[in-house]
């Protein structure tokens, strides 16, 4: 019944994209508008599992977990250098376990929350301006989402401001950045130890500066952060929250092929308490520390602070054929804030293009995922702690390994059609549990 229903809604909204996009075609040709919607079910083995807790994986097979987004993304110049860019989204449905019970959670469109009905929302609202550098040459970039057909300065000053995924802008990867056509895996298509800063659904407010060159970009950004862990309230007192963010990129040369390499640095204040706390009020039977960590919303402290660091890695090494690798790292003495529960993280991957078997447009991807946690982390979900995506009660300690392989068909002009296999040993970091197979279909239309 949830999937007919969230079917029926992306035939609504299909529909008004339809009409909307003809118009704006035909009379406003400074506009920009396109559409998204991506359906992905899932299902699990069961596995050995002696205990669970609170965000446990459920180790029976569950019901079918079905997830679906739909986008629209509209953008209008303004005047020279200068556009805005609004994206209403539709999402609905849930992951596994409701998306709790693996660090490197299985689907990259659900989120941690309990409402699977389907809810209308603003996903991005903001202007960008594009300032030329000196005596510059111009790119011609096509229509896309979120991006005006035009000339864009090649050497250029970028500035973003509003409410946008710090996500768009960094961390990017050519081969696993995208759940709706890539990877599922959160710690595969992005840097698991980064707790990027965002709302529930992965959002926020804030300002992005790019220096962009042919060869190189150097990017800051300063944003809000949520009010409390995995919360949809974001918190506005910048002088006791915020998060800032640096990313360098360098574009590389491999036999003649295109690669890059990004390294990123964050710093986040937070009301996140320390796992020391946690471990006090674990001891202590402290309420007012225990609902911090879990996301209660009548408790409420500043002091919280992470610091990570961040290697993305690409390089196409033939026509058909890319690899990929990104390493992150986290300070680990604060609870997880926004993204989800990994310290450490080492991931490395292949991605092949089907022209060998005459279907170009076909991706095949396969990567491989370690995700860890620092020693107090450990020390606190060990004495029956919880964050607010893992925690089985107890903690034979692990590092998780995951490992996925999916293949993505284009069937249609707009139509994408993927088959998906996740194998997680030790999810949540518990050697007492699993391992756990993971199948996944994905349907997903981009116009």
């Amino acid at each position: 019944m949830m999937l007919l229903r969230l079917t029926l809604l992306f035939s609504l909204v299909s529909s008004f994209y339809s009409v909307l996009a003809q118009e704006t075609q035909a009379k406003t040709p400074k506009w920009s508008a396109h559409f998204q919607t991506t359906i992905i079910a899932q299902k699990h083995s069961g596995f050995n599992s002696p205990y669970s807790g609170l965000n446990s994986l459920a180790d029976s097979v569950e019901p079918t977990a079905t997830s679906l987004t739909g986008t629209l993304f509209f953008g209008r110049t303004l005047w020279k250098g200068a556009s805005f860019y609004f994206n209403p989204e539709v999402a609905g449905g849930k992951g596994l376990s409701f998306a709790t019970g693996v660090a490197g959670a299985l689907n990259g469109e659900t989120y941690r929350v309990g409402a699977t009905e389907p809810q209308v929302f603003v996903a991005r609202a903001y202007l960008q301006q594009h300032i030329p550098l000196g005596n510059t040459a111009y790119d011609i970039v096509d229509d896309d989402a979120n991006q005006i057909a035009g000339k864009v300065p090649m050497n250029r000053i970028t500035l973003s401001a509003g409410r946008f995924a710090i996500a768009d802008f960094f961390d990017d990867n050519t081969y696993c950045k995208d759940p709706r056509t890539q990877f599922f895996n959160w710690s595969i298509w992005a840097n698991g130890a980064w707790d990027y800063p965002a709302n529930t659904r992965g959002y926020t407010y804030g300002l992005v500066a790019e220096m962009i060159h042919p060869t190189w970009a150097l990017r800051v950004a300063s944003v809000a952060v949520p009010r409390l862990a995995n919360s949809h309230l974001m918190e506005y007192d910048f002088s006791k929250a915020h998060s800032e963010t640096l990313e360098l990129e360098h574009a590389l040369s491999w036999n003649k092929l295109p690669g890059k390499i990004r390294f990123i640095a964050s710093y986040t204040a937070s009301q996140a308490p320390s796992y020391k706390d946690g471990l006090r009020a674990i001891a202590t039977q402290d309420a007012f520390l225990l609902g911090v960590i879990q996301g209660d919303e009548e408790h409420r402290t500043y002091g919280g602070s992470k610091f990570s660091l961040g290697l993305n890695w690409e390089q196409q090494l033939g026509r058909n054929i890319g690899v990929f690798s990104r390493l992150g790292w986290n300070d680990g003495q604060y609870a997880t804030w926004a993204f989800t529960e990994i310290d450490n993280s080492f991931n490395l991957g292949l991605s092949v293009k089907g022209n060998p078997w005459k279907r170009p447009n076909d991706v095949l991807g396969i990567a491989a995922v370690s995700n860890g946690i620092s020693k107090v982390h450990q020390d606190f979900l060990k004495a029956g702690g919880y964050g607010f995506i893992i925690g089985d009660g107890r903690l034979n300690y692990g590092r998780e390994a995951i490992l996925e392989l999916f293949y993505n068909a284009q069937l249609s002009k707009f139509f994408w059609f993927s088959i998906d296999y996740q194998l997680v040993n030790n999810p949540g970091y518990n050697k007492d549990r699993g391992p756990v197979h993971a199948f996944g279909l994905r349907g997903h239309i981009a116009i």
